[in-house]
């Protein structure tokens, strides 16, 4: 939590605002008894009206006082929590951004959901009763206790009677709640996760009609985890009322004492006196059994944050898989465009086996490079190494003559046009997307990337033209819309190598036609094309056989129909005989 609490040094200006006002409005507060006790002391007793009026004056302007310093403190108290909420999740959002995805699929894509919004808010929580309790509760224990030493010594040791067990009772509960919160945020994890796969996969549930089914796993999950929660509340909830009430006998106790010590009175003008007395040091007991708690809910809340305070370290404290190099060199420009594999091998973190193993071919420069093979043949994971969102675990990945491990990633990424194997728009218009290609790019570019991309047509048809809207998760454009524009988006950056991988699956044999042709006859720069259908890569100049993670076979189409039985295979179960001759 300490390299957490370090962020509240850049908002310094409104945590010194925020704790001033705190400190003013509880000795602001502390003053309004012992102006009470004053009162009916000398106004009363004497009946000096011009004196009571004189203080009530003056009670009045500190009671307004108060409640303007507790208005600004509600406001500072409340504006650096939310700072410092915002400057949390600013980090975490750059961290993950920075991260790779072995990195990503370590945590998971849920569990840094959770922790950028759920434990984020319980930090921001702590914060707000901080700057309210943690300085506040101190402030008027300590206050309190003076101030009621000073009426009377004597009755104020009956606080310190309560003090041990209530800090027993903390002790115990932090014990037992502290385990419980670090399963709690694991159960959240788990539900979240559950909730994204259920959600994304709710047409296959309707379609298998296995709604009962889900639901009643969802129902397990969610009974486990109320019923955590409602244990966290029933061992919370002991310190609280308990503190109350042991405060409240102590209270009792003193008002026993001092009513006894009051009946012991003769003289009358100290009868009065001690009743001014004791108005002021109920008062001032209140306090402290206010203060004590606050201090017993934060018992609660400190370890609740604690436990986000670790989750959110341990995401800002991984070191990325992927790193920037060191010594950064320059791109091979006689090389430009050429991909080169060096016998790759890959295996995935958790993995026994390697998915890719002693990978070798050159993806010549301005030449088309497509990659074949069954289902978990390495395809994918192989185009993946080329712009580093892995690294081979064996071997070099070589682009434009250099090791894709010297090359800044930046630089990198911007000579790659890459279109992945699910099409990924974003909730924004059609030239919003387009331009993640190129945000300089002409509006002639982008109608040329849209027309190469077999896009104009369905384009042109709507209201709105780029302008159109594109929905959250892409709800309004069909499979093969949203991968033509993908496709485009790419296009639209000026890369050396462009990476399709796969990302012709949702077009018809027609559109996919045209649009090899338009690739081939206006994209004269390096392309790798990952694919699952032969006639996607007929005309390819070179095709990479995958079979089990490694090369079986290399060669054009006809080569590899005399010489490769894996590539053979795969054509006879696509094409008609015709194509095997």
């Amino acid at each position: 939590m300490t390299r957490l609490l370090k962020y509240l040094k850049q908002i310094r200006g409104d945590v010194a605002a925020a704790m001033l006002f705190v400190v003013l409005s509880q000795i602001s507060t502390l003053i309004l008894p012992m102006l009470m006790g004053m009162l009916i002391n000398n106004g009363i007793k004497n009946a000096d009206m011009e004196y009571i009026k004189r203080m009530g004056l003056v009670m009045l302007g500190v009671s307004l006082a108060v409640i303007v310093i507790h208005s600004v403190n509600s406001y500072f108290s409340s504006r650096t929590s939310t700072l410092y909420g915002k400057i949390l999740r600013e980090e975490l959002f750059l961290k993950v951004e920075s991260l790779s995805q072995s990195d990503i699929d370590h945590i998971g894509t849920p569990s840094l959901i959770t922790r950028c919004t759920n434990d984020v808010k319980v930090m921001q929580d702590f914060i707000l009763q901080s700057l309210r309790m943690i300085i506040s509760a101190p402030i008027m224990l300590v206050g309190g206790t003076f101030m009621a030493f000073f009426l009377n010594a004597r009755l104020a040791l009956i606080i310190f009677a309560v003090l041990p067990v209530i800090a027993g009772l903390a002790f115990l509960v932090i014990k037992l709640v502290l385990p419980l919160f670090r399963k709690r945020q694991k159960m959240v994890d788990a539900l979240n996760r559950f909730l994204r796969e259920k959600l994304s996969g709710i047409r296959v549930i309707h379609a298998f009609n296995k709604e009962p089914y889900e639901d009643a796993r969802f129902e397990e999950q969610n009974h486990a985890l109320s019923a955590l929660v409602l244990k966290l509340q029933r061992t919370m909830a002991i310190l609280l009322p308990v503190a109350i009430v042991l405060a409240i006998l102590a209270l009792d106790a003193l008002l026993l004492v001092s009513t006894r010590s009051i009946d012991a009175i003769t003289d009358p003008a100290k009868i009065q006196n001690a009743v001014g007395d004791l108005q002021a040091f109920v008062i001032y007991m209140i306090m402290i059994v206010f203060a004590l708690s606050m201090a017993a809910a934060m018992f609660v809340i400190v370890p609740r944050a604690n436990i986000s305070a670790k989750r959110i370290k341990e995401v800002l404290d991984i070191e990325p898989a992927i790193r920037e190099p060191e010594a950064p060199l320059s791109f091979d420009e006689s090389k430009r465009g050429e991909v080169e594999f060096r016998h790759v091998t890959f295996r995935y973190s958790e993995a026994a086996q390697p998915i890719l193993s002693d990978i070798s071919f050159t993806a010549e420069a301005g030449k088309t490079t497509a990659i074949i093979g069954g289902t978990g043949s390495g395809k994918s994971t192989l185009a993946n190494l080329i712009p580093r969102f892995y690294d081979a675990t064996e071997g070099q990945v070589l682009f434009s003559g250099v090791d894709v491990k010297k090359l800044p990633q930046q630089e990198l990424h911007a000579r790659i046009g890459y279109v992945m194997q699910k099409a990924n728009l974003f909730s924004g218009t059609i030239e919003e997307n387009l331009r993640y290609g190129d945000e300089s790019a002409s509006e002639a570019q982008l109608w040329k990337a849209v027309e190469l991309s077999q896009s104009k047509a369905f384009v042109e048809e709507l209201p709105d033209g780029l302008q159109s809207f594109v929905s959250q998760n892409v709800t309004n454009l069909s499979g093969g819309q949203k991968q033509r524009l993908a496709i485009a988006r790419a296009l639209v950056r000026d890369a050396d190598v462009y990476i399709f991988d796969d990302s012709f699956s949702a077009l018809d044999f027609l559109t996919e036609a045209k649009l090899r042709v338009a690739l081939q006859k206006d994209l004269k720069k390096t392309k790798i094309i990952v694919a699952q259908r032969v006639g996607t890569i007929l005309h390819a100049d070179k095709i990479l056989v995958l079979d089990g993670g490694k090369i079986v076979g290399e060669g054009r189409h006809e080569e590899l129909l005399a010489t490769c039985p894996v590539y053979r295979e795969i054509v006879a179960s696509q094409l008609s005989g015709e194509a095997l001759k």
